[in-house]
């Protein structure tokens, strides 16, 4: 059982200490008078000056040392001082304490999903639950949607990474495909056209859409559910895979094989960028904290954006990042990849490790996902492996 000691209390209060004298001297000065009031705990005055206070918080800021209390005898000679600005008082993180179930537990334990993987025509995906002891769950998915809104030309290749349970992962999976094709549609029938803004402006409101619809769902189903949340992947591929529309919510990243040089074609959002603190700490209430080495929204989340996390808006947006790349022929390979894989492997060794594996692409996914396993890797891994040059939709 842990106790707490409520502020101003005459045994522990800091304010006091100063006040503290050795009991001899006082004895000496008052002739014998105690200065201190009769109380039991009066023997054990001298030791209260000992007493250390610890900060209870890795986030939390030093608090200010409190100050003594006026001399009433002087306040009337003393002269009128400058207001003192005042500092930000360290922030109150409370820690959300989520209960598991048992049977949740020995359902995922019994269901033995900690392998998924995925075949077709000029691509493969393979996916590994993590190891970590908190891991209830895979909470990685992945989508491989081709002939998109029934269009052969064009397809959808994603990955999602969920934090906080599965559900904002699977919603994604489930229904960004839908709402890609739909406003595609929508940007095509209003004038729009084809071109790369309105292409792009299409998939940013299919980020928006899902985000929404995800914390709709989340609230009428059950409160609870609107906490998780999920960092997104997406590759549209366009025009018979000539042009390819790549977005990014999160930490998931996409890297493009050019000529055997590995490309970033994705920025990770996470809270150690500067811009991303900026954007954060501009908004009313915006915080980012860094706890022990790791940058956190509110000192809680390390990404910036993502499809979820509605206890965190309006920090953590859903709004992607979006790069257009002509597909030419020296575009070889494209890796769609969850954090699990990218914080153990570079982006130039992904490309080598992947690109010796061209004829057998399970195999190069496999090989990915072995490599960030080798170095430690606890967390959920989704690998998404595209062969450009295959150009399977046409």
């Amino acid at each position: 059982m842990s106790c707490a000691v409520a502020p101003g209390s005459p045994v522990f209060s800091p304010s006091r200490l100063g006040l503290l004298t050795p009991l001899d001297q006082l004895h000496h000065h008052h002739h014998g008078a105690s200065f201190l009031p009769s109380s039991p705990l009066r023997p054990f005055a001298p030791l209260r000056a000992r007493i250390v206070h610890h900060d209870p918080s890795p986030c939390a800021a030093q608090p200010p040392p409190a100050a003594k209390p006026a001399d009433p005898s002087s306040v009337a000679a003393a002269p009128a001082k400058a207001p003192v600005k005042r500092r930000r008082p360290a922030p109150l993180l409370v820690p959300a304490a989520v209960t598991v179930a048992p049977a949740v537990l020995e359902a995922a334990a019994a269901s033995g999903v900690d392998e998924v993987a995925e075949q077709g025509d000029g691509f493969a995906a393979f996916c590994r639950r993590g190891k970590g002891r908190k891991r209830v769950e895979m909470e990685d998915r992945h989508v491989a949607a081709v002939a998109l809104g029934g269009d052969r030309a064009q397809a959808l290749f994603a990955v999602f990474d969920g934090h906080g349970g599965k559900r904002a992962a699977e919603f994604a999976a489930d229904n960004m495909p839908r709402i890609v094709a739909e406003e595609l549609e929508r940007s095509a029938r209003g004038g729009g056209g084809a071109g790369r803004a309105a292409v792009e402006g299409a998939v940013r409101r299919a980020y928006l859409r899902t985000d929404d619809e995800f914390s709709s769902s989340s609230n009428s189903k059950n409160r609870e559910q609107a906490g998780g949340g999920a960092c997104c992947v997406t590759a549209l591929l366009r025009d018979g895979g000539r042009q390819l529309v790549v977005s990014g919510a999160g930490d998931c990243r996409a890297v493009l094989s050019r000529a055997g040089r590995a490309e970033a074609l994705t920025d990770d959002h996470r809270a150690s960028r500067q811009d991303e603190r900026d954007r954060i700490e501009a908004l009313k209430g915006g915080l980012v904290l860094n706890c022990r080495g790791t940058w956190r929204v509110q000192g809680s989340l390390a990404v910036t954006r993502g499809i979820g996390d509605a206890h965190l808006k309006p920090w953590v947006v859903a709004e992607p990042e979006t790069t257009t790349v002509d597909v030419g022929a020296d575009c070889e390979l494209l890796i769609l990849a969850s954090d699990g894989l990218w914080d153990k492997v570079g982006n130039q060794e992904a490309v080598d490790a992947a690109s010796s594996f061209t004829s057998d692409l399970p195999a190069a996914c496999r090989r990915l996902v072995d490599m960030a396993v080798s170095r430690g890797s606890s967390d959920d891994i989704s690998v998404l492996v595209v062969q450009l040059q295959r150009r399977p939709l046409r």
